[in-house]
């Protein structure tokens, strides 16, 4: 199955092992670092085969991990549901916390101040960037108010409690720049490889992706607009290097913005055309589609609790625990009593409610309210009914993949439509539309 490249690893190991001593002292918080195993099934689907649980070792004749594979019986059956229940766990924390939170709102906030700083409001790249800078430097205030802050949501209604803001910093560490792209994440993540033969250059490995086949088609469409604009705006390698006001952005995005990591080798270059093509394409898919396909689907997702518990409040009790007996006798209590209360969860799905609702000003990837900003450009304004016209395509072909019964991922009985980069939205929890910016 490796050789064959069909076995996928979710992997929450190193995240959350420095942090759970930490997590589990809470007396109604316990949690486990978590690696899961999938295998690629004949349909396109992936099975998890095996969950491997980890605890600090604190007694070198007890072991720490434990795997739980599927059941062969009822006890082995409510071992899975709970193992299955602590993988979400993890998922959930390590979504709002790592891929929400800091790979869009946070890592996007630097290129933010310095555009504002140093982009002259009449500087093409300010003028390609404003509608994707859109009020998000006010709802991460909002989010240091109200999420992310001492006490706040996050920290109230998730399992990593005091340590959310040290796990996100950890993360940090191992972020970069350069694979944020979404062909570059695709092949970071195992999810793809380089095949030039391919329409984007790379050929999946799970071909029936949702997020990766409709997010590849609005990259391209994005990666073509910027092109066409930067070809038109920077000829030559000669006119990226003149720009000051350019340079002097990018320059302290970097070294200011991301100083802890401004040493790193793996900053892409700015000297040619190609260059900045690549690193405002990736600007624009964090803000639009990443962002959305992040956001907007999490009370569709993580609504329904039992399915996706934000936390756990009881470990998996082994055959010698003093709990074991209990959760033999009533497994289905034991269960349910793992999960978080009633009172904080109607909170938390209000909160859910909230970050998936699109506002009724909301503005949409490929819907450029400011046009006549380049009234004297013709091909520019081209370039923008084109991406325009694209982008009403790509939602025409989302709607016939979900209806595909090949497609087991996205259709068939009880599988829900993938819909998140569905261009258009109306006001509202729709589990669908792209925004030019992450404005909530």
């Amino acid at each position: 199955a490796i050789e064959k490249k069909k076995l996928f690893t979710l992997d929450y190991h190193d995240v959350f092992l420095p942090f759970l001593s930490s997590i589990n002292a809470h007396p109604n918080r316990k949690a486990y670092a978590t690696r899961t195993i999938f295998l690629l099934t004949q349909f396109g689907t992936l099975k998890p085969i095996a969950i491997e649980l980890s605890l600090p070792s604190m007694n070198p004749f007890k072991p720490s991990k434990q795997v739980i594979t599927p059941p062969v019986d009822a006890t082995s059956n409510w071992q899975w549901q709970l193992a299955k229940a602590h993988v979400c766990s993890n998922d959930s924390g390590a979504h709002e916390l790592i891929q929400h939170w800091l790979r869009t709102h946070a890592c996007m906030e630097p290129f933010i101040i310095a555009a504002r700083r140093h982009l002259s409001v009449m500087h093409p790249i300010h003028k390609l960037l404003h509608p994707h800078m859109r009020y998000t430097m006010d709802i991460n205030a909002r989010a240091r108010e109200l999420l992310i802050n001492a006490d706040g949501i996050i920290e109230s209604f998730f399992s990593t409690k005091q340590c959310s803001m040290e796990i996100t910093s950890l993360a940090y560490k191992n972020w970069r720049f350069d694979m944020e792209s979404l062909p570059a994440d695709l092949i970071r993540r195992g999810i793809a490889e380089q095949d030039p033969t391919e329409p984007h250059g790379i050929k999946l490995l799970i071909e029936d992706y949702p997020y990766a086949n409709d997010g590849l088609l609005i990259w391209s469409a994005i990666e073509r607009l910027v092109k066409d604009y930067v070809n038109h705006y920077y000829p030559d390698s000669n006119s990226i290097r003149s720009d000051s006001e350019l340079n002097t952005w990018y320059y302290e995005s970097i070294n200011v913005g991301h100083a802890d990591l401004r040493h790193e080798t793996w900053w892409p270059k700015l000297s040619t055309p190609d260059d900045l093509v690549s690193i405002l394409a990736t600007l624009i898919w964090i803000s639009s589609a990443k962002h959305a396909a992040l956001n907007f689907g999490q009370y569709h997702y993580g609504g329904y609790v039992p399915v996706r518990p934000p936390y756990m409040r009881r470990l998996i009790p082994n055959e010698d625990d003093p709990e074991y007996s209990n959760f033999v006798s009533d497994p289905e209590g034991y269960f349910l009593s793992s999960l978080p209360s009633l009172k904080e969860m109607t909170s938390l799905l209000s909160v859910l409610d909230m970050l998936s609702t699109h506002s009724d000003d909301e503005e949409y990837l490929g819907d450029r309210k400011e046009l006549s900003t380049w009234r004297g450009n013709p091909e520019i304004i081209e370039a923008f009914y084109r991406f325009s016209t694209e982008m009403k395509a790509i939602e025409k072909e989302i709607d016939r993949r979900n209806s595909d019964p090949k497609l087991r991922n996205r259709c068939g009985a009880g599988v829900s439509p993938y819909q998140l980069l569905v261009p258009f939205s109306g006001p509202g929890v729709s589990c669908r539309g792209v925004p030019n910016s992450i404005s909530i």
